[in-house]
């Protein structure tokens, strides 16, 4: 191999990173801006001029940083739109299955600790799924090692649940690194 086509192919690569951090910076700023207008309430110039100059001072502390990367603006595109629904939804009946269980005092309660696999690529889709266990009432993710999350379940049917790998699967297609 000559020097020429590894020096080419460096500079390939070196596009490629510059291309990926800017997509990301992007994809950042995109989210930054977003949450802040959602949450200061206020759309004046000033204070819109405001929000975008803190964006933009944070957008060039993270490339300033070369922080800018996958976990920095996780979750592009569209796949979002589809877990949280369902996450919603899932919340949603094991709340209702929780009220049910405190209201009527006859159901029965089995607490127990059950270990599930996380079959995601990285750190940040395994935060995902651990957060989402919690999320659910009825579970707490207590500890995770070794590709596995140990659960406490308050019920044999949240236990199940995790032990099907439904949301494993779904986290899974979430990270999009499969």
């Amino acid at each position: 191999m000559n020097q020429t086509s590894s020096d080419h192919r460096m500079a390939q690569n070196a596009s490629d990173d510059r291309t990926g951090r800017a997509r990301y910076s992007l994809a950042l700023g995109v989210v930054l801006l977003g949450i802040w207008l959602l949450w200061s309430g206020h759309y004046t110039p000033l204070v819109i001029g405001f929000g975008v100059v803190s964006c933009a001072i944070v957008l060039i502390l993270t490339r300033r940083m070369n922080i800018a990367d996958e976990e920095c603006a996780p979750l592009l595109g569209l796949r979002p739109f589809v877990y949280l629904p369902w996450l919603i939804k899932e919340i949603t009946l094991a709340n209702i299955d929780i009220a049910k269980r405190v209201l009527t005092p006859e159901m029965p309660i089995n607490p127990q600790m059950i270990r599930v696999r996380a079959s995601q690529k990285g750190d940040l889709g395994r935060v995902i799924y651990a957060n989402s266990i919690t999320l659910t009432p009825g579970t707490v993710s207590v500890d995770m090692q070794d590709g596995e999350i140990v659960v406490h379940a308050l019920t044999s049917e949240a236990a199940d649940e995790d032990k099907s790998g439904d949301m494993d699967r779904r986290v899974t297609a979430l990270e999009g690194l499969s």
